[in-house]
């Protein structure tokens, strides 16, 4: 078995992403599997999982190689809550299931990186907060975190991660710079893994701004 590099992506599909957030969205993630379909390090080691939060949290790609994906449903309701903390936690179950611990005779997957992005704020704040110290506990190689539009806010996901960026606009534009840019962070993961547990971001391209 080759070891794998898992990537789970939490995609927020509350109510106030349908319409054309969400289709941009659709169209970024696929770009960024066409980009890593063309990078052999990437087709040799990358798996992606896609989870989607809303009042329901569902995995809608279980850990899959790029080569091997089909594009999954990806619905928005009409509105309701958003449940980023119910995602964390089924995040943290997936990741128990999916990724390949070592064992003495075998090694174990490479470290998953994680990419969540969000157009506003989690509804289960206090889930969410309980969720963030097994996340960290799950050791992901990066955690990076996407502010989507004028309402998302920030301050939650700098309690998840200090890797926190934000996109003014919703559209497909920004969105598919957005993932051709994480496509970029993957192919980097997929070359220096093992070299060292930490994967240097990329520059974000000029839409994309660093919170701090």
């Amino acid at each position: 078995m080759s070891r794998r590099l898992p990537v789970y992506l939490l995609i927020d599909t509350s109510g106030s992403m349908r319409g054309e957030p969400i289709e941009s969205v659709k169209v970024g993630i696929e770009a960024m599997l066409s980009t890593l379909r063309t990078d052999p390090y990437a087709l040799d080691t990358v798996s992606i999982s896609i989870i989607t939060f809303d009042r329901e949290v569902k995995q809608v790609l279980p850990l899959t190689p790029i080569d091997q994906i089909q594009m999954p449903e990806i619905n928005v309701p009409e509105s309701g809550p958003t449940f980023t903390g119910a995602a964390l936690e089924m995040l943290c179950e997936k990741v128990d299931q999916e990724v390949r611990k070592g064992t003495p005779d075998q090694k174990g997957d490479w470290m998953p990186i994680l990419f969540l992005m969000t157009d506003g704020k989690p509804s289960d704040l206090q889930v969410y907060k309980e969720a963030i110290p097994k996340v960290k506990s799950h050791h992901f190689t990066n955690i990076v975190a996407l502010a989507a539009g004028p309402k998302a806010k920030t301050d939650e996901l700098l309690m998840l991660t200090d890797k926190v960026f934000q996109i003014d606009s919703m559209d497909s534009t920004a969105f598919m710079k957005f993932f051709k840019w994480v496509s970029g962070i993957i192919e980097e993961g997929g070359k220096s893994i093992g070299a060292t547990d930490d994967v240097a971001l990329p520059p974000p391209p000029d839409e994309i701004n660093v919170v701090i």
